[in-house]
């Protein structure tokens, strides 16, 4: 999915682009940091998730930090197999690498985390305005629907028939579940039920940061105006 007329023909991490170090940079830290507040057990997930009540009290951090933070442990059931684990801070670990596989991209620190929070606190905002009924809410999930949205769509701008073929998937997999709800597995396997308002603000949030910032058909500076 990488256009190799696109690439410096001097640049040695061009032919592998994932052997760059900064594509992984900023992942690999987002991974590490929701895997150390994963090991804070359910003290800190109290502590830092999406909370309506708590937020409408003022702690406004909880619209940032509920991303951050995911269910505990949950035993699987598999082939007559127990498996006894964080599984729903796996899959989004595991969503993390996947986002650099399917779309490494070099840019600059001030960019991510601008991304992540715009992605974030986006996400957060709508489950409060447009999901009242949604008390609390852990998990980075919605945000990464936002980050696969902002990865994939520039190389589909490109004419990538694999990048557009995860778009239509992304996007099916969106009006499916928000038709026909998450499968029952899904569910039992995070241990909770899952927030399919948080993959469609995740998207959402995605789609206007990306209009919003031209990075759908141009590379992504910090600044704004440029």
């Amino acid at each position: 999915m990488i256009n190799a007329s696109d690439r410096p023909a001097d640049d040695s991490a061009a032919q592998s682009p994932w052997t760059d170090w900064r594509i992984w940079m900023f992942p690999g830290f987002l991974m590490l940091l929701i895997g150390v507040l994963g090991a804070g057990g359910e003290s800190w997930i109290e502590a830092l998730r999406y909370d309506r009540a708590a937020i409408e009290a003022g702690e406004w951090f909880r619209l940032l930090t509920g991303n951050l933070v995911h269910l505990p442990g949950n035993t699987v059931e598999w082939n007559g197999w127990s498996f006894h684990g964080p599984w729903h801070l796996f899959l989004n670990e595991l969503g993390l690498l996947v986002l650099v596989l399917l779309c490494p991209e070099r840019l600059p620190l001030l960019v991510w985390l601008r991304r992540t929070l715009f992605l974030c606190f986006g996400m957060s905002l709508g489950l409060y305005f447009f999901a009242p009924d949604m008390i609390w809410y852990v998990g980075l999930s919605g945000a990464m629907h936002g980050f696969f949205l902002l990865g994939l769509m520039p190389q589909v701008v490109k004419k990538d028939i694999v990048a557009l073929g995860c778009v239509i998937y992304l996007l099916g997999k969106l009006g499916y579940e928000l038709y026909a709800g998450a499968p029952l597995s899904d569910e039992m396997a995070i241990g909770g039920k899952v927030a399919l308002e948080s993959h469609l603000w995740g998207a959402i949030s995605g789609l206007v940061y990306g209009l919003m910032f031209q990075s759908f058909w141009k590379p992504e500076k910090w600044a704004f105006w440029k």
